[in-house]
């Protein structure tokens, strides 16, 4: 097994190795990836080459396939997995890297394929990304004819699973749902927040120009900055010692709208990793209380070390299932709930290949579980937030139109002066699109407890 492992090297055999994990296993991409960025060997433009690869293969994988499969000669699904992850990460590369030499590409692959597979897979994968690449420079690659089967061709074309395609162009028409499956596969951004309770924007900005980074303002929140380059800013002693979080902007809104005040106490319910606890603490200017809630004592442990860095004193945790929770009620509750996450595809591109419209409708009944329990856990004259990172309606403004059938007591606010109007939609809720607001998809609604 040792000698197999060491066939796995350099970020392309790496990369192969995680993807062959991703295509028989429901594990987390991410967290394959942190294990080899962590643990192992690789230099820092090998690390950041892996993460490119890996990201892009799974982003781009139905068209990178519907290619592979009209040159490879037999049925490319039942291809041995070193293979085809082989002939995916190379095919990656010649189409979306052009800092890659083709024949660097088609090479790297070969050779690896010779050592795991032998020499007739190695030739078979030299025949066909070289009779693609012959192809490709004739502009000759052909997709599915977009007159006779428009979901089949935008599917293929903008890498996204038929089911989701459809249900987009029924709701947005086409010319939107091109425009989020062509944002969906960006590579992502990374985003700012400065810590409040150690510096203020002026101080963050002359920080931020020192390190020589470049970067914009949120044009939509006074915390947030969007760095115009990744970056490994997690080594950047500014970030060890609590001066800023990397939070989408999309998961501040939440807090915004929850609108903290110093001395309440405040219930964030599904609280892990733990970013709007936090950001909720820092508007609170670490006066009051926070109860974080979760399921599992391994995330709050990761949201205790967060908050130790941050320098946040008002956050208390409790390991517990906010679907049956009880606690007095409290001044404002939060609930971020599970969610299908296609709000955030350009950060975790694995989730369109795993989730289907079963999931959905699976979700919402969860989410109707965890919002019912929660207005139980909200004060008289209290406010209740609900949000989350998909773009779903099922999972949104229909749960909130349900629960307010439900429950009488409650009024939806639609008025948001904290808000950027651009932000708010038509039902008075928030409602982010990645290929409107440059952010994650996402949607939160704010609840008032009338008796």
């Amino acid at each position: 097994m040792e000698e197999l492992k060491d066939l796995y090297v350099g970020p392309r055999g790496i990369a192969v190795k995680i993807l062959n994990r991703v295509d028989r296993t429901d594990a987390y991409l991410d967290k394959l990836i942190d294990v080899e960025l962590k643990y192992g060997e690789l230099s820092g433009p090998d690390k950041a080459l892996l993460n490119e690869i890996v990201h892009g293969v799974i982003r781009w994988e139905r068209r990178l396939d519907w290619i592979l499969r009209g040159f490879y000669k037999g049925e490319f699904s039942k291809c041995i997995p070193n293979l085809k992850n082989a002939m995916r990460v190379a095919l990656y590369q010649i189409l979306f890297l052009d800092n890659i030499p083709h024949y660097a590409a088609v090479n790297e692959a070969v050779e690896f394929v010779k050592k795991i597979q032998g020499e007739k897979s190695a030739n078979l994968v030299n025949a066909v990304l070289r009779n693609i690449i012959r192809t490709i420079e004739e502009s000759e690659i052909r997709y599915p004819n977009p007159e006779e089967d428009e979901i089949n061709y935008l599917g293929t074309y903008y890498s996204h699973p038929n089911w989701l395609v459809k249900r987009w162009l029924k709701r947005y028409g086409r010319e939107f749902t091109e425009k989020l499956m062509e944002e969906n596969n960006q590579r992502p951004k990374l985003t700012l927040r400065y810590n409040s309770l150690l510096t203020d924007r002026d101080s963050f900005i002359e920080k931020l120009q020192s390190a020589e980074l470049k970067f914009r303002p949120s044009k939509y929140l006074e915390h947030f900055f969007v760095l115009l380059h990744l970056t490994n800013i997690t080594d950047w002693n500014y970030f060890q010692q609590g001066y800023f979080s990397i939070q989408d902007e999309s998961a501040g809104i939440p807090c915004l709208l929850l609108d903290p005040k110093p001395g309440e106490t405040i219930l964030d319910l599904c609280a892990a990793p733990g970013g709007k606890s936090t950001y909720i603490a820092e508007l609170m200017n670490n006066q009051g209380k926070i109860i974080a809630v979760d399921k599992f004592q391994s995330r709050i442990n990761l949201m205790k070390k967060n908050v130790e860095r941050l320098k946040i004193t008002n956050i208390e945790f409790l390991e517990a299932d906010s679907e049956t929770l009880q606690l007095p009620p409290v001044d404002k509750v939060l609930l971020d709930a599970p969610c299908s996450g296609l709000g955030v595809l350009t950060k975790k591109p694995e989730i369109k290949w795993k989730k289907d419209s079963d999931d959905i409708k699976r979700l919402s009944n969860i989410q109707t579980r965890l919002i019912n329990n929660a207005a139980k856990l909200v004060k008289v004259g209290g406010t209740l937030v609900y949000s989350t990172c998909t773009i779903e309606p099922e999972e949104n403004f229909e749960i909130i139109k349900k629960f307010l059938e439900d429950h009488p007591n409650f009024e939806l606010i639609k008025y948001h002066p904290n808000i950027h109007p651009e932000l708010i939609d038509e039902n008075g809720c928030i409602s982010t699109f990645p290929n409107v607001h440059d952010m994650d998809g996402s949607f939160a609604a704010k609840l008032i407890k009338l008796y």
